[in-house]
């Protein structure tokens, strides 16, 4: 298999710039640690990345800038500070990666120019897992607009690229789990998650992971989103890419490195390791698709 190891990790800038500020912080900042050990002992030689605070809105977009270099300030949190990088991106896989996802249907394509805007997930991640560049990386936009069929094929256009270039990769997801942020300010040490509705589903989704249940999780990922945050799939997507990616099954080894709030939002870094074993495959709740043929439900008959 192409994929030696799936990652979960939170893109707020709080366990990078100012772990010490909060216990919970510090311990996803641990957990990270932990994480860029379990990709290195994976055997991995690359890091691709989907980010759900990375918006496109046409297609899907590869990063191919060779060695991206600026000051990143976060727009939200900008008191916490700057966060300077430079990043070692594998240009020639980038423009492989938007061949096959064009190859399967998909609008892509690569960016590459002297300060583009590489998102505040994609930077606190790379800094995190990768922090000596010791592995090249590869990172793609998150389309807002993309439905299931589109996310999933996109994935399945990862694994094609992955598997034409002979590589083998850990593939992360940045994403937060429940989504509400405190719109009024909370001090550091009074952080929580939003409400006790988010925690609890957090909690669950928490232990389909650990039991390594990638697909099942993502089959279940719109009432998910119903529940815990506003009605847009956003952070939940980025499961149906991973579990394309990894093969659509429930045979991994789940370990949550730590769970903890950031700033009324659930954070949580979830290593899956493929095994023989695991929950196996599952009957899909829904269409399986291997090329995007677009959007089926936008034009109805009068």
């Amino acid at each position: 298999m192409s994929v030696t190891l799936g990652v979960i990790v939170p893109g707020l800038p709080h366990p990078l710039l100012v772990p010490e500020q909060n216990e919970g912080w510090m311990r996803l900042r641990v957990a990270y640690e932990q994480a860029r050990q379990r990709i290195l002992e994976s055997g991995a030689d690359r890091i691709l990345i989907y980010s759900t605070m990375w918006p496109s809105i046409i297609g899907h977009q590869m990063q191919a800038d060779p060695t991206p270099t600026w000051t990143h300030v976060d727009e939200l949190f900008h008191d916490l500070g700057s966060m300077p990088y430079q990043f070692r991106i594998d240009a020639p896989f980038a423009e492989r990666w938007a061949a096959c996802a064009r190859a399967r249907g998909l609008t892509a394509r690569t960016v590459a120019y002297h300060g583009f805007p590489i998102d505040t997930g994609s930077v606190v991640a790379l800094k995190l897992l990768n922090p000596d560049n010791a592995l090249p990386a590869g990172i793609v936009s998150s389309n807002m607009y993309a439905d299931r069929a589109e996310t999933v094929v996109l994935g399945k256009a990862t694994a094609d690229a992955l598997e034409q270039a002979g590589h083998k990769a850990a593939v992360v997801v940045v994403s937060t789990l429940s989504n509400r942020l405190f719109t009024d300010w909370v001090p550091p040490a009074e952080d929580r998650v939003h409400s006790q509705k988010d925690d609890e589903w957090n909690r669950k989704i928490l232990e389909f992971l650990e039991a390594g249940r990638l697909e099942d999780v993502a089959q279940l990922s719109r009432e998910i989103q119903k529940q815990i945050r506003v009605k847009k799939v956003v952070n939940f997507k980025a499961l149906w890419w991973m579990s394309a990616v990894m093969g659509q099954s429930n045979r991994f080894a789940g370990h949550v490195h730590a769970y903890a709030p950031i700033m009324g939002t659930g954070g949580a870094v979830v290593t899956l390791t493929p095994t023989r074993e695991g929950f196996g495959d599952k009957e899909f709740d829904e269409e399986d698709v291997e090329v995007f043929q677009g959007e089926r439900s936008v034009l109805t008959r009068a």
